[in-house]
């Protein structure tokens, strides 16, 4: 009798659960829902998307425009000449398309402000009157957001809400105040997804009016990015399954090709993170601990400073951090996602640079 209950339990349980599977198509794949059941949607591939949805196949096309040249520059961010009209300090870029090396024997096809990668450091007083003067010459249109800088809602730079796009072969002009004082950015605002991934990003430095009191004998930006090459092609990295980055650049390259920061012993030194990647990446000092200074631009209380060897700046974010350089030798700075410290799942390389102190 016991055992004729326990057989009835199991197939009445095994029926129930038949009945509650969701049912598979022929090759196996489970269908979507169709909306009259309570069951939850099953996530679709990257290939059944872009089947689905031509906006999602265009995220994931290769990066190309027309008759690519090779970059003429080999160093992004660096200060951008300006001159001065009734008092307004005027820059001006072009967004283009160019080949950027990020290492030795590896090019990628970069959307770029004034053909490097980074795009060029603007830096400005606080209080400055400030004029950039945008023309596109990429194959998209595009916009720019000024990423933390207090600017007029007409100069946000977001489509179809602050402004209309500057369609390839416009020109656009963003003008405002420069403030506050703090580390900043500039970078698209149009088919981010894509445009940033591709390079179009900057540095945006304003200083403060009143000058510091000890300012760093050293002060560089670090601008932390991801790339896709696959097949000699370029793709926009993201975090999603087949468009993960294969490779990691600071300002534009990746280890050995980062630039090696020579510093004297007793030198203060002042590093400005900047990550407009997809994704988090703990930067870890070796040598000595450092003091976060500033977040997002806004100093930190010296009271409320932490000491430090290892930040994970998320993207948008930005963390000044200050050490003193108190030991010779070369003292690595390094992502401790250790992945991104590869080229093509190949170590060492990606985000790593040595910091050289010598006597």
């Amino acid at each position: 009798m016991i055992k004729k209950i326990m057989f009835f339990t199991i197939t009445s349980l095994a029926l129930i659960l038949s009945a509650c599977a969701p049912a598979t198509t022929s090759n196996g794949d489970m269908p979507m829902n169709n909306g009259n059941s309570g069951m939850m949607d099953v996530t679709a591939t990257p290939g059944s998307m872009m089947m689905d949805n031509p906006e999602a196949a265009h995220m994931m096309e290769p990066i190309t425009a027309p008759n690519v040249q090779p970059a003429t520059e080999s160093e992004g961010g660096q200060p951008l000449e300006y001159r001065v009209e009734d008092g307004i300090k005027v820059f001006e870029l072009t967004t283009k398309a160019v080949q950027w090396e990020i290492l030795d024997g590896v090019t990628v096809t970069a959307f770029t402000y004034n053909g490097t990668v980074p795009g060029p450091m603007i830096r400005v007083t606080q209080g400055d009157q400030v004029r950039i003067i945008v023309k596109n010459e990429l194959p998209d249109p595009t916009t720019i957001h000024w990423h933390g800088v207090e600017v007029p809602n007409a100069m946000d730079g977001v489509p179809g809400v602050t402004q209309d796009p500057i369609q390839p072969g416009e020109t656009f002009t963003y003008e405002f105040t420069a403030k506050p004082a703090g580390t900043f950015m500039y970078h698209s605002h149009y088919e981010g997804d894509v445009q940033v991934g591709a390079g179009l990003y900057a540095p945006f430095i304003i200083d403060p009016k009143e000058p510091e009191a000890n300012p760093p004998v050293v002060d560089k930006t670090l601008m932390i990015s991801e790339w896709r090459m696959t097949d000699g092609q370029t793709f926009a990295a993201m975090p999603m399954g087949g468009m993960e980055p294969n490779y990691f650049t600071i300002n534009g390259k990746s280890f050995p090709a980062t630039e090696t920061i020579t510093v004297k012993k007793g030198d203060l030194v002042r590093l400005r993170f900047i990550a407009i990647g997809q994704f988090i990446h703990p930067m870890h000092l070796h040598g000595v601990p450092f003091k976060i200074v500033a977040t997002d631009g806004h100093p930190v209380p010296e009271a409320a400073q932490l000491t430090k060897d290892t930040v994970s700046v998320a993207p948008g974010e930005r963390y000044d951090i200050e050490f003193v350089a108190t030991e010779t030798g070369q003292w690595m700075l390094h992502c401790h996602i250790l992945h991104h410290t590869t080229n093509d799942n190949v170590e060492p390389g990606g985000l790593m640079l040595m910091i050289e102190v010598v006597e």
